[in-house]
């Protein structure tokens, strides 16, 4: 730029009582700086732009998870879980969280352990007790996951700065996981509201952009049972949505109703166990509740069944092998099918090593083919039910 330019663009817009080249850089997108030395120093130049170009070839393939938890819950994103009040749905958000803070495999889909903070904006007696009958049915009396709870009433769109930087003090490890417990109880205006919506939704991408994370949120349906209440924004913003309904054996059904870069209808069914937890100062008792699945895993309603690829066809065919020669069936129990031959999933996995599985004899490339196979022909396919370390085929 010659300095007739420079000159045209400081006296058209002259810096402001106290600004910086950097600021004014910022405000007009240009420097008031002269080539001939006059003016100011062209700061912003010599950082480096802002805005950082990167050409085709040096574009590279992240190959970390996508995921959270496989097929339900990506790594980073925003996440809406909505259904009728009493559906059980902060009972199935918990549950599946403490899995992700324990790092356990959740219903044979693979997990990504982190941390989570788990704000609880309403019901914080009850999830309380909750914690409490997850401990005392499911975890080792020492056993203590990176699982944070907050308390508080919260408006995510005013107070969001300070938000990030108290979790940010408080936590030693970067949270995973960011659950907001309820929309409702979080949010400073209308839920109806498109502005009180759009800064909601801008608060929530600002906590996950801080995180990177999945910020997950709890919502309510409306008089209208078919999509979750309020402005339509909030769906158009999310990631992934999943919604919770009671059937009429009164189990927790959740289907993945979208998901941006992953399979949808994903289905799950569970049913609520009533844990004992004492007896309070008057001797009456306390009780909560735990999620148990109903299946080991359930299929989407009325779909249709994908082809499969060369590999995943050959494991399949090997664990009828497998459970042809091998198989015996279980104890009855609420988790696996009743009169289903199962074996153990190493014996499935001895099977598809000899089978050739892969076509490299590499001992890596067959464990590597193999956990590929096996993970979507559980958790995508549904073609394989999968229960501690036994599995079986579905019908």
């Amino acid at each position: 730029m010659s300095g007739g330019d420079w000159a045209d663009v400081a006296r058209e817009r002259p810096l402001l009582p106290g600004e910086s080249p950097d600021d004014y850089f910022d405000r007009v997108g240009s420097t008031p700086t002269s080539p001939n030395g006059a003016g100011y120093t062209p700061t912003h130049e010599a950082a480096g732009p802002k805005f950082q170009l990167v050409r085709f070839r040096d574009i590279s393939l992240s190959t970390t998870a996508s995921y959270l938890v496989k097929g339900l819950i990506p790594r980073e994103g925003l996440v809406i879980v909505w259904g009728p009040p009493k559906c059980g749905k902060t009972f199935w958000v918990f549950d599946l969280m403490m899995h992700v803070a324990l790092g356990w495999e959740y219903r044979g889909r693979r997990v990504e352990q982190g941390a989570v903070v788990y704000i609880a904006c309403e019901g914080a007696r009850g999830l309380a007790a909750r914690k409490e009958a997850f401990r005392l049915a499911k975890l080792h009396e020492d056993t203590d996951p990176a699982f944070y709870l907050l308390t508080t009433r919260l408006d995510l769109a005013a107070q969001i700065d300070e938000l990030i930087l108290d979790i940010a003090a408080q936590t030693s490890i970067t949270p995973a996981a960011i659950v907001l417990d309820t929309l409702n109880r979080s949010i400073g205006g209308s839920e109806s509201d498109d502005k009180d919506m759009g800064a909601y939704v801008k608060a929530a991408d600002k906590l996950r952009e801080r995180f990177h994370c999945a910020v997950i949120i709890i919502h309510h349906c409306g008089t209208n049972d078919k999509r979750p209440r309020g402005h339509t924004s909030l769906t158009g913003a999310a990631d992934a949505q999943i919604a919770i309904a009671r059937n009429s054996s009164e189990q927790v059904v959740s289907i993945v109703e979208f998901m941006k870069d992953g399979p949808q209808d994903t289905e799950t069914t569970s049913r609520l166990e009533v844990v004992d937890l004492g007896l309070d100062k008057y001797g009456d008792p306390i009780t909560s509740c735990v999620i148990e699945p109903v299946e080991g895993v359930t299929k989407p309603p009325n779909s249709k069944r994908k082809r499969l690829t060369a590999p995943q066809q050959r494991a399949l065919d090997l664990l009828g092998d497998a459970i042809n020669k091998a198989g015996q069936i279980p104890p009855a129990c609420d988790h696996i099918p009743q009169n289903t031959c199962c074996v153990p999933e190493s014996l499935w996995r001895e099977y598809c090593y000899a089978g050739s599985i892969s076509q490299s004899d590499s001992q890596d490339a067959k464990q590597k083919a193999f956990k590929r196979a096996a993970d979507d022909l559980i958790a995508v396919h549904h073609r394989v039910g999968k229960w501690n370390d036994l599995v079986w085929i579905v019908p």
